[in-house]
């Protein structure tokens, strides 16, 4: 039955974005999307939560599940973002799972297979970068074969790229043929299924890995620590006051974190606001600090902080904050 208000032609599908770490996940779904929701870098593993992402094709509503990139691990940070994934993969109607062209495949695809450690429902394989290859010698037949004896559960395959748009057009024309009728899940036009404020430590994160390129490991998050979100007297005028932390492991990267003058955590803060400011269509007062928290990476009560819960394979051990 349609929710009342919803056009009797209403179709909706959800699809679960999945694949190993650098795939192209992020600039897949912003692609589709039109602009930049999720967070894009360079390193792999950029994306540590799941959550939706959500467009309309006519009157066929999207429902794309953003998931981490999935891989070996014995890291308490890492188990969870797997849990993500997979918690990702719960309910949808088709899991895409993201290859890159430009790897062994089925040996990526098989090692997907082993540390996503779950079974797949109906499964599409979006082999991702093809402007990086010579998209009209290769063939992928013998290749997706391979795959189905790995998961019987594949229907269909595409070779696309973000960046020319190749096979864009043909993939959502496919979705909108496998969507089925349907209430829209989001009938007011969101974005996601997340805040405001989740978004804001996403975009902080993003510049950060950004400006620090390879000084940094993956020993840094954010935590906001105070959000007040204002109306002025016009109901339209929005300002948002917003104090965050970016936790380091140790005093040395906070050093680097901060720069010299302050230069670095500047930046940070100074592209961060411009992104969460065109987000929300206001102003922003962003207010940025570095703190340490030695190994928060395999702390539970930070992790829980920055909305990663225990998955099945998690550490049992809870350490002080």
């Amino acid at each position: 039955m349609l929710f009342e208000n919803q056009h009797p032609h209403n179709k909706s599908i959800m699809i679960a974005v999945l694949g190993k770490p650098n795939v192209g996940k992020s600039s897949f779904i912003n692609h589709l999307m039109g602009f930049d929701l999720s967070i894009v870098s360079s390193k792999p593993q950029t994306t540590r939560n799941h959550f939706h992402c959500n467009f309309t094709i006519d009157r066929t509503e999207v429902v794309l599940v953003d998931t981490p990139g999935v891989h070996a691990t014995n890291q308490e940070l890492n188990k969870r973002m797997n849990g993500q994934a997979q918690m990702g993969a719960e309910g949808v109607d088709i899991n895409f799972v993201l290859v890159d062209l430009k790897t062994d495949m089925v040996a990526e695809f098989k090692e997907f297979l082993r540390n996503f450690d779950a079974p797949l429902s109906r499964t599409w394989i979006i082999f991702t970068k093809a402007d990086l290859i010579d998209r009209e010698a290769i063939d992928l037949s013998e290749t997706v074969e391979e795959m189905k004896k790995l998961c019987p559960t594949i229907e269909k395959y595409f070779m696309i790229s973000t960046v020319d748009g190749h096979n864009i057009h043909a993939l959502t024309g496919a979705i909108q043929d496998a969507a089925k009728s349907a209430p829209h899940l989001y009938p007011n036009g969101d974005a996601s299924n997340k805040n405001e404020r989740f978004f804001a430590t996403e975009y902080i994160r993003e510049q950060a890995f950004r400006l620090l390129k390879e000084e940094l490991p993956y020993e840094i998050a954010v935590v906001i620590d105070e959000y007040k979100d204002i109306r002025k007297k016009e109901p339209e005028v929005t300002e948002a006051h917003i104090s965050a932390s970016i936790l380091v492991n140790r005093p040395s990267q906070r050093a680097i974190v901060v720069g010299r003058g302050g230069s670095i955590i500047k930046e940070i803060g100074t592209n961060a606001r411009k992104k969460i400011e065109a987000m929300i269509g206001g102003k922003v007062h962003l207010n940025l600090h570095v703190k340490v928290s030695p190994k928060w990476f395999n702390n539970n009560f930070v992790l829980d902080e920055i909305g990663l819960p225990r998955s099945q394979k998690s550490t049992r051990v809870w350490r002080k904050k």
